[in-house]
């Protein structure tokens, strides 16, 4: 039988869906292209920044925009190259597809070049999710992860959900299976853009990490809760308000 991911659509999802497709719906009838293209580049430098932040990069958005002009920067190295890769990943990142497991592994080896040796490929050992010295969540093991990953990429090129959906479950699971030995974060959430960039590019530099960053707390709190429920609802919830309040800031961008 085919797999499908535990979730519940809950009325506070549907609720959430239709509030961010009113405000995608309103940014899509008033943006001029030019305000476009310069949000754009400012959303996306926002983007890294917040996703990188969850993960204890240093960086701010001005030296984030530094490197991006190839500008020297005084930072940590490993750090400096994070934000390299992660410029890379995005200007890449059209040309993916979210179903696709080729694309996936290409994405890791952009994203994670020079930080660690496996790049491109499931891991090898086991791996846990710690938060300072405690152990939140141990990873399924790593024999499992090439079927786990083939299940879920099976499931999202089939099933038929609104992207939102779609893309939230998929993020809940790819951090659950954490099938790489480091990167899972930014993966995970580098893909859920993806996702729903094929809903509407507004989501291409949308800066819902940024958002994220600030509520650190409450996204772990939420992935914990999924698994502790064998369901994805609490994360898809709270996911959905942080792409409803980025939409909402956007709108109230002059």
């Amino acid at each position: 039988m085919s797999y499908t991911p535990p979730f519940t659509i809950t009325p506070a999802i549907l609720n959430l869906i239709a509030e961010i497709r009113e405000s995608v719906g309103r940014l899509s009838a008033t943006e001029e292209r030019a305000h476009q293209l310069r949000l754009r580049r400012i959303n996306r430098i926002r983007t890294i920044q917040g996703s990188l932040a969850i993960e204890g990069n240093t960086l701010s958005e001005s030296q984030i925009t530094a490197v991006l002009e190839g500008k020297v920067v005084m930072a940590p190295p490993r750090e400096v190259q994070e934000v390299k890769n992660a410029l890379s990943a995005y200007d890449a990142f059209e040309r993916w597809q979210p179903s696709c497991e080729a694309s996936l592994l290409k994405a890791h080896r952009i994203l994670m070049s020079g930080l660690v040796d496996e790049l491109g490929v499931y891991r090898s050992g086991g791996v846990g999710v710690m938060s300072g010295s405690e152990l939140v969540h141990m990873a399924p093991p790593a024999n499992q992860v090439p079927r786990l990953m083939t299940d879920l990429l099976g499931w999202a090129q089939r099933a038929e959900y609104h992207p939102l959906i779609m893309s939230l479950v998929f993020h809940y699971e790819f951090e659950f299976i954490h099938p790489f030995v480091d990167g899972n974060g930014r993966m995970g959430r580098l893909w859920q853009n993806l996702m729903l960039a094929t809903w509407n590019d507004l989501f291409v530099s949308l800066p819902v990490e940024s958002i994220v960053y600030s509520k650190q707390e409450d996204y772990y709190a939420a992935l914990s809760q999924s698994t502790e429920q064998t369901d994805s609802a609490p994360f898809i919830e709270f996911m959905l308000m942080m792409i409803s309040r980025a939409l909402k800031e956007r709108i109230n961008t002059p």
